[in-house]
C-alpha cells in the first residue's frame, strides 16, 4: 500500500516545524455540501493561524494522502460516492482505487506513518450500547504514538465503558484544564481522569515522556467544549434519535452518522453548532501543542519517513 506525504508537510517535518493532522470523514460524511468544504478550509486556517501546518488526511483513488491540497479537499468534499475509511476496510479501499474520508483510526495510522505527532478531531469513537459494537478508534489510539486532541468520546457512546477500555489498552487519557472526561456535545462527563494538564507545554511533555519510556500507543488530550449542550436537554434529544434508529433499522458503521444527523435535526441545529465550535477549539489547541513539541525538539514516530534522513519532498512510501 502506498502513502503520499505532500511536499509542504514533508518539508515542515524535516525542518522540525509543527504539523497537525486532521481527519476527513467530517468532510465526506459529517456535513452537507457546501458546508463540509467550508469547514475543512476553516479548520486548516485555524491550525495555520496558531502557528502549525495543517495536514488533512484522505484516501484519493486508492492512495492515502497526508496533506491534501485545496483542490484535493474540494474533490473529496464533492465526491458523493466517497467511502468512510477505517483500519478494517482501508486495504480493500486502497486495492479498489477508491476515494474515502479517513476516520480517527485511519488518520492515526497515516499520521504515525508520516511522523506527525499531533492530531485534532471532534470526538473519538468508543463503546456503543449494542453488544460487541466498539470502534476501531480505541485500538488505534493504543497502537499509534500520536497525541489526539478531542472533546472526549462522541456523546452517543457509553463514556464510562469507553474510558475503561482506554485504560485497559494503556492509553494515557489526560484532561485539559479539567479533571473530568469531556463529553463531546455536553461539556463534561462525571467521570474523573487520572491526570490533568493546564498548558500546551505540559500536554506536549506527556507525549514526550511516553516516548521516552518506550511505551506503544498515544495520548488522548480531553478538551471540553467551551459552550456545550445542557445534559438534560441532550438526553431527551438522544432518546428521540435512538427511537428513530430502531425504527429505521440502522446498525453498525451507519449508527454514528445517523444519530448525529438526527440530533442536528431534532435540536434545530444546536448540536451542529456545538460540534463546529469544538472542532475549531480542538484544532487550535492541537496546533499549540504541536508548536510546543517543535520548540522542545519534536517527537517523531519511530521508523517513519519523516524521521528518516532519506526522505525527499513528495516521496511516496510503499
Amino acid at each position: 500500500m502506498s502513502l503520499r506525504i505532500a511536499p509542504p508537510i514533508l518539508q515542515a517535518l524535516s525542518a522540525g516545524r509543527p504539523v497537525v493532522a486532521l481527519e476527513s470523514t467530517v468532510v465526506t460524511h459529517g456535513l452537507p455540501r457546501p458546508r463540509n468544504l467550508a469547514l475543512a478550509r476553516r479548520l486548516e486556517a485555524v491550525v495555520r493561524e496558531a502557528g502549525a501546518a495543517p495536514a488533512t488526511v484522505g484516501v484519493l483513488e486508492g492512495r492515502v494522502v497526508v496533506g491534501l491540497t485545496d483542490r484535493e479537499l474540494e474533490l473529496i468534499a464533492n465526491d458523493e460516492g466517497a467511502d468512510k475509511a477505517s483500519l478494517w476496510n482501508l486495504p480493500a479501499l486502497v486495492a479498489a482505487g477508491a476515494t474515502a474520508g479517513t476516520t480517527v483510526a485511519a488518520t492515526l495510522y497515516a499520521a504515525s506513518a508520516a511522523g506527525v505527532p499531533v492530531f485534532a478531531t471532534g470526538g473519538i469513537g468508543g463503546v456503543h450500547d449494542a453488544p460487541y459494537d466498539e470502534s476501531a478508534d480505541l485500538q488505534a489510539l493504543a497502537r499509534f504514538p500520536v497525541l489526539t486532541v478531542c472533546s472526549g468520546p462522541k456523546s452517543i457512546l457509553d463514556a464510562a465503558a469507553t474510558l475503561e477500555r482506554l485504560e485497559s489498552y494503556g492509553v494515557s487519557v489526560v484532561g485539559y484544564a479539567s479533571d473530568c472526561l469531556a463529553g463531546f456535545l455536553v461539556a463534561t462527563t462525571p467521570f474523573s481522569l487520572p491526570a490533568r494538564v493546564d498548558s500546551p507545554d505540559a500536554a506536549a511533555a506527556v507525549l514526550a515522556a511516553r516516548r521516552t519510556l518506550g511505551l506503544e500507543g498515544g495520548v488522548v488530550l480531553s478538551n471540553p467544549v467551551s459552550q456545550g449542550v445542557a445534559q438534560e436537554r441532550f438526553e431527551a434529544w438522544l432518546a428521540e434519535a435512538k427511537r428513530g434508529l430502531a425504527a429505521d433499522g440502522v446498525r453498525g458503521r451507519d449508527t454514528t452518522p445517523y444519530l448525529l444527523a438526527r440530533l442536528a435535526d431534532i435540536s434545530h441545529g444546536a448540536t451542529l453548532e456545538v460540534n463546529l465550535r469544538l472542532l475549531e477549539e480542538n484544532a487550535r489547541l492541537a496546533a499549540a501543542v504541536a508548536v510546543s513539541l517543535a520548540a522542545a525538539g519534536g517527537v517523531a514516530s519511530r521508523g517513519t519517513p519523516a524521521a528518516s534522513s532519506a526522505a525527499a519532498p513528495g516521496r511516496s512510501v510503499a
